[in-house]
């Protein structure tokens, strides 16, 4: 169990997985979406893994941010209902899917958005590195370069999706895309500041902030 430093109001369950495919974790993030608008008072949830090789693309992305023939391509490609362009996920990067009624927090996208980065930035200063937000653009830079994506959907106040920090993957799946849709900022891992970082070794540091930022009591579960 993880708590806050905060005064505690408000508890989270963790569910902390390895790798699963965007197929089911996209499906896992509806079902427990779908519980929480029936019966708001269920509890919140943090999903964190990782993923097997996958892009994602917004509702509203568009395929000029793809540098491949979306239908003639052996990767796996998924379009879904969170906001922003298309991104990459893969081993080495950390995912989080925070399923949380704003409800009980605060009514404010952008305020939740701002949050979600503060987690990172927060994860980012643990190694003393300084996490900056640019304005107009939602994620957090090391150096002007982008190390975590943040990309949400909020239904009847109640989040999916999430953000995705880039540890220590195989960063070439990035070169078939615009990340973001962003031309002139590239992205990064933090294994290019701290070479030996681990997805292990980040996770515990992104549940401390998360529960410090939220002000959650963080209770380990399984589904």
């Amino acid at each position: 169990m993880i708590r806050s430093s905060r005064p505690l109001e408000k508890r989270c369950l963790l569910y902390d997985k390895k790798l699963m495919s965007y197929t089911d974790a996209h499906a896992w993030q509806r079902s427990l979406l779908a519980e929480r608008i029936q019966d708001p008072s269920l509890d919140d949830v943090l999903i964190l893994l990782e993923h097997p090789p996958v892009y994602t693309l917004g509702q509203g992305a568009t395929p000029e941010f793809l540098k491949f023939d979306l239908d003639h391509s052996d990767f796996e490609v998924h379009r879904i209902e969170r906001g922003g362009e298309v991104t990459y996920h893969c081993p080495g990067q950390l995912v989080g899917y925070p399923i949380l009624n704003l409800q009980r927090h605060r009514k404010d996208l952008h305020w939740y958005l701002r949050q979600l980065e503060e987690v990172i930035i927060r994860v980012l200063a643990i190694y003393g590195l300084a996490g900056d937000r640019i304005p107009d653009f939602t994620g957090v830079w090391l150096e002007n370069r982008k190390v975590a994506a943040i990309g949400i959907k909020v239904s009847r106040w109640i989040t999916m999706h999430g953000f995705a920090l880039n540890v220590c993957p195989d960063m070439t799946g990035f070169q078939h895309i615009v990340p973001c849709g962003i031309a002139d900022k590239p992205v990064a891992s933090l294994a290019e500041w701290i070479p030996d970082i681990t997805c292990e070794q980040v996770r515990p540091h992104i549940v401390q902030c998360f529960a410090d930022v939220f002000g959650f009591e963080v209770v380990e579960s399984t589904p």
